[in-house]
């Protein structure tokens, strides 16, 4: 009976091995990414939504605030920080040029605020990623988020940007994403994705947590719109002086 069950055993675990061997073998990097779009909604259903609408509840120097965030594709968007019902803050990208307030005028912005803006032609970053002329996907050794399996997958943008991505085993969402800071390949910035629900047909994290290992700050969605609440007007703002 021992011999039994240890065959048995010996063959459970080397059909676990040569699963996981095949597993690895088989999905590529953009295999991965794919499997990840299917999961939120599918790549039909994401393309098809031209304007996404976000409600964000934060905290900033203390002060619960909301962030205002609206997108359009291919990639004009507009960010707005609101205390008490006032906006205290708010840049805006009109798919050429980026706009921010400062002392109560509007003016052009730093290019170098919104460079990876240029590069992006979804409002689904995935999107993007799985576009050979924009991004260039390299799988690497799995990784854990928490106690979750991961997928792990580098991203190198076409001007250089790097970012390494975690996607759920599975659920095939992505987990986490860490941007690296072009001058120290040691350094990067994280967002968790957390708390996936489903907005109608859209499979999309409901909390994010932003930062350093930490030093994380929290974010809250509490509204998700799409194809709503956004016009072309949202990002042509007009450019004014300085108030005195």
């Amino acid at each position: 009976m021992k011999k039994i069950f240890f065959a048995l055993s010996f063959y459970l675990v080397s059909c676990h091995v040569l699963v996981k061997a095949q597993d690895n073998q088989v999905l590529t990097a953009v295999d991965i990414v794919k499997k990840s779009i299917d999961a939120t909604g599918g790549e039909a259903y994401l393309r098809s939504i031209k304007t996404l609408y976000s409600n964000i509840k934060t905290e900033m120097e203390g002060r619960q605030v909301n962030w205002i965030v609206k997108e359009m594709v291919p990639n004009k968007g507009s960010f707005m920080v609101k205390y008490e019902g006032r906006t205290v803050f708010q840049n805006w990208f009109d798919g050429k040029d980026g706009y921010e307030t400062n002392r109560g005028a509007v003016q052009k912005a730093d290019p170098k605020e919104f460079a990876d803006k240029a590069y992006k032609q979804n409002i689904f970053n995935e999107l993007d990623y799985i576009n050979p002329q924009l991004w260039t996907l390299e799988r690497l050794e799995d990784g854990t988020v928490g106690k979750a399996d991961c997928y792990k997958v580098k991203g190198t943008l076409k001007n250089g940007l790097v970012e390494i991505f975690y996607f759920d085993k599975l659920s095939n969402l992505m987990l986490r994403s860490d941007k690296l800071e072009k001058a120290n390949q040691n350094s990067f910035k994280t967002t968790l994705y957390l708390n996936y629900k489903k907005y109608g047909k859209l499979v999309y994290y409901s909390e994010l947590k932003m930062g350093e290992e930490g030093n994380f700050k929290t974010l809250v969605l509490e509204e998700l719109l799409v194809n709503e609440k956004v016009e072309e007007g949202d990002f042509s703002p007009k450019v004014t002086a300085p108030q005195n």
